[in-house]
């Protein structure tokens, strides 16, 4: 249906480049995923662009298109992959290493896999302590690695004959920072670029990269990164999307599922103890104090923001909650992440939940990854800038404007999705109020 909303999207006409900082476990299996489903060898599980459908108007009107038919989405057919990491592995090389899929899965990929081979990263020790690797660059200052990115898109660009572009950073969590006066704006930020400033992480310099390539931005770890004055106002300037932050996969998803329900139905919570093993390159790189605290802080914001126990005192003002993080080499990506949640009802009585979750992180992450690219691309295409706050849905952390706290709730994040789609194509928001069937 042609609409003055819908008139305003470009078509998604030729290729979309996909690049990758940190071509891992979350990125190889991202990759191989999109290239078996392409040859009918799988289905795409757990992405919305791929399976869920949109209900518009009435229940009664029977309209409920896929989302890739209502919205004008790049295909599977259209995406070409790239990156950069610190290990000179190309991507079967890198799947393998990371065991996450079987072998019957990762042969039958295996020539497109060899083919992207990963482009010198932009990496400082001090950021990720637990691992280093020789395919580094090596520059007079963060500026000019910068500009090596930035040469790396424009030909990654030429050489595949991309009409656009998305950049995703699935590198590793980096050490917990806050911001600073380098942050604070664009252009004490392009300052200290120049000068080498201590305070700007790699991921920083990668977000820097893209937007001044014209590409939009995403961020599936809990760095810093781009959530910060300097290149939110860059990107609005820019005219180009983004959002983050940290793939909400495992052990914070469950949360976002059942706070909501326990809230719901005014039932108290005095106790919600978190711990997870998992043996990945993210448990080695969380074994370090500094990564892990910046993990630890997108995982502890999401109870407080769901419970808001500044209006519910009596259920949720003491609360104790706490997270670990157990790097358990035995256990690869297939992670265990245990949940004891000490909860009270009907005159205080005590009750308890208990959560044993055997996840897979790069299967849960894989279908968020192909989301965000595809999604980002249409938010580009239809004139949208800044940040993307209805792409909450799949974070962990959410970024939104400047003392405007995230919204959390899993159930209002995907109705603030699929509203936002409603809206782009001209359709008509669902409050789900119902008065409609009755008077």
């Amino acid at each position: 249906m042609t609409t003055p909303q819908s008139a305003k999207i470009a078509p998604a006409k030729g290729k979309l480049g996909v690049l990758i900082p940190g071509v891992g476990a979350v990125a190889t299996t991202f990759m191989a995923g999109v290239e078996l489903v392409r040859r009918g060898k799988a289905n795409p599980v757990g992405s919305l662009t791929q399976l869920a459908t949109i209900r518009l108007g009435k229940r009664t009107d029977g309209r409920s298109p896929m989302i890739k038919d209502f919205v004008p989405l790049a295909g599977l057919n259209d995406l070409v992959f790239g990156g950069w990491d610190i290990y000179e592995d190309n991507a079967y090389q890198a799947a393998a290493n990371a065991q996450v899929l079987d072998p019957h899965h990762l042969d039958s990929v295996k020539r497109f896999l060899s083919g992207i081979q990963p482009m010198a990263a932009v990496f400082d020790q001090s950021y990720v302590k637990r691992i280093n690797g020789p395919n580094v660059k090596k520059g007079a200052s963060k500026m000019e690695l910068a500009e090596q990115l930035m040469a790396d898109i424009q030909q990654f660009k030429a050489k595949n004959k991309c009409d656009r572009m998305v950049m995703l950073w699935c590198g590793s969590t980096e050490t917990f920072k806050k911001p600073g006066a380098v942050h604070a704006s664009l252009r004490a930020f392009e300052k200290g670029l120049a000068k080498n400033s201590p305070d700007i992480a790699p991921s920083q310099v990668y977000a820097y990269a893209a937007l001044r390539s014209g590409v939009p931005f995403a961020n599936g770890a809990p760095n810093l990164t781009h959530d910060m004055p300097a290149l939110i106002e860059y990107a609005r300037d820019q005219s180009l999307p983004v959002c983050g932050k940290d793939f909400k996969t495992g052990q914070t998803f469950m949360k976002t599922l059942l706070a909501p329900g326990l809230k719901s139905r005014m039932l108290g919570v005095s106790g919600w103890f978190s711990t997870n093993i998992l043996g990945n390159r993210d448990g080695e790189v969380l074994e370090d104090p500094g990564s892990f605290k910046t993990k630890e802080e997108t995982k502890l914001s999401v109870l407080d923001t769901i419970l808001q126990p500044e209006l519910y005192p009596d259920l949720y003002k003491d609360l104790y909650h706490a997270v670990r993080i157990n790097y358990y080499p035995p256990r690869g990506d297939a992670k265990e992440g245990w949940d004891n949640i000490d909860i009270f009802g009907w005159l205080g009585y005590p009750m308890q939940i208990k959560i044993d979750f055997l996840c897979r992180d790069s299967i849960l992450a894989a279908p968020i990854a192909l989301d965000l690219v595809l999604f980002l691309d249409l938010a580009q295409r239809a004139g949208m800038r800044g940040i993307q706050e209805w792409l909450s849905f799949y974070f962990k952390a959410p970024m939104t404007a400047p003392g405007l706290y995230p919204e959390h709730d899993i159930f209002i994040q995907l109705m603030k999705l699929k509203n936002r789609l409603r809206h782009l194509m001209g359709e008509d928001l669902i409050t789900h109020l119902g008065l409609e069937y009755y008077d």
